[in-house]
């Protein structure tokens, strides 16, 4: 079975985020007011071949560990669905 694992790979909590600071900063200047907290990170989207959905998040789970994400500096979440 096939399966679309989605993998969002973003900095930790207290990691400086330059992109993330730059875009808050010109929020004001376009109309956006309000907005805060921006964190700017990178999405992976692949697909894999696994008996259900459990391995499939398995498998995504551990190449986002052991080549998508840098634990020492980011965290990644992994969602994984049926393709079609």
């Amino acid at each position: 079975m096939r399966f679309t694992a989605l993998v969002e790979v973003r900095s930790l909590p207290g990691i400086a985020d330059p992109q993330g600071s730059t875009i808050e900063s010109a929020l004001p200047a376009l109309g956006f007011a309000g907005v805060d907290g921006v964190r700017v990170g990178k999405a992976i989207r692949f697909q894999v071949e696994a008996p259900d959905e459990a391995a499939a998040r398995h498998q995504a789970e551990e190449l986002s560990r052991r080549l998508l994400a840098n634990p020492v500096m980011e965290e990644a979440e992994v969602r994984v669905w049926p393709v079609g």
